[in-house]
């Protein structure tokens, strides 16, 4: 066949996204993820789980999507820069475009967050910059505040501090505890998490410097945000 029988038509990289998730307990984020993929609509294919937890959950949702799980407990290794060290060598082994955090209850080592770089992204439940680290909900109940929700941003060494990519509010009610709020709160934290997954896999959002980008565009401060009554709506949630 000449050089010239396609007339200089170069085929489209077939190559399918890969996708690496780390977890550490029942994995419903997770689980959001892999219903995505199952539907076409994730942009890729999720290509192993990691657990610091042998036991965790979500590493059965993994098996029985047919997904490598891959448990490596971290109270194996002596130190935090050991068992990062041999968490890279698990992940590289499968040639991640992506690396998502997805309840991974681990502060990473400066070596690792910088060997994945813009492709690594987390979801966290607030609003960022609010509430940053753990037992947000209760925080914010404690606080009063009148909207709170969900983020998707990009894993910097700052912790919960990388740029923000999407955010999801709600509304909090009088009646609201703190499970009540989290369990709302995670339906939004299904809702996004896909969608930042495929933006990202389909070459949208970038890291650029210490902005994040989508199309090329500075993205602000916290992201693009779905309102309460939006997330409402997709969410088929009666106001």
């Amino acid at each position: 066949m000449s050089d010239d029988t396609l007339n200089g038509f170069t085929p489209e990289d077939s190559r399918i996204p890969r996708v690496v998730v780390l977890i550490s307990g029942g994995g419903t984020n997770l689980q959001a993820l892999i219903d995505a993929q199952q539907h076409d609509e994730l942009g890729g294919e999720i290509v192993a789980v990691i657990s610091n937890v042998a036991d965790a959950y979500g590493l059965k949702r993994a098996r029985d999507a047919g997904i490598d799980a891959v448990a490596l407990p971290h109270h194996e290794y002596e130190s935090r820069e050991a068992f990062d060290s041999a968490l890279i060598k698990v992940v590289e082994r499968h040639e991640p475009d992506l690396v998502v955090l997805a309840g991974f209850m681990r502060i990473l080592t400066p070596r690792f967050v910088q060997r994945f770089l813009g492709r690594m992204i987390n979801i966290h439940p607030s609003l960022l910059p609010a509430y940053q680290g753990l037992h947000t909900h209760r925080r914010a109940l404690q606080d009063g505040v009148s909207d709170h929700g969900c983020s998707v941003h990009f894993v910097t060494e700052e912790l919960d501090g990388g740029p923000v990519l999407v955010q999801a509010a709600v509304k909090v009610t009088p009646d609201d505890d703190e499970e009540s709020l989290k369990a709302r709160v995670l339906t939004r934290e299904h809702l996004i998490f896909p969608i930042a997954v495929r933006w990202f896999l389909e070459g949208r959002l970038r890291l650029q410097g210490n902005q994040a980008t989508i199309d090329g565009h500075p993205l602000p401060s916290g992201g693009m945000r779905l309102s309460h009554e939006d997330a409402a709506e997709e969410l088929d949630e009666e106001e």
